[in-house]
């Protein structure tokens, strides 16, 4: 039996630089993650206009409304929190658990 399930290297609420598209150099938080898809929802970034229907039952405004969309997983690079630099992460066992690490400083990304 296979395992399909997907590991993304970028968590919820992680702090993330955009890498590619059009808005490299961009940061923000993750929101959300999607492991199925492997794309991530970063805070501010990825806009898109969407046309909203009005809904009175449920007392929801019509309109032009912005709101992020999915960016691939593969195009955000994690921002370490100590040395404040984009990095790559490695996985070490540190006290019986697997937790992330940072490639530049080597400081515990899980806290």
């Amino acid at each position: 039996m296979t395992d399909n399930k997907k590991h993304l290297h970028v968590k919820t609420g992680d702090r993330v630089i955009v890498t590619a598209g059009k808005d490299k150099g961009k940061t923000g938080n993750v929101k959300k993650s999607i492991p199925s898809e492997s794309k991530v929802v970063v805070e501010g970034v990825n806009m898109v206009t969407k046309a909203q229907k009005p809904q009175p039952m449920a007392g929801i405004q019509g309109g032009l409304i912005k709101k992020e969309a999915p960016l691939d997983s593969s195009n955000v690079m994690v921002v370490c929190p100590a040395c404040e630099k984009p990095t790559r992460i490695k996985h070490a066992v540190v006290d019986g658990k697997k937790v992330r690490v940072c490639k530049k400083c080597g400081e515990q990304l899980d806290v």
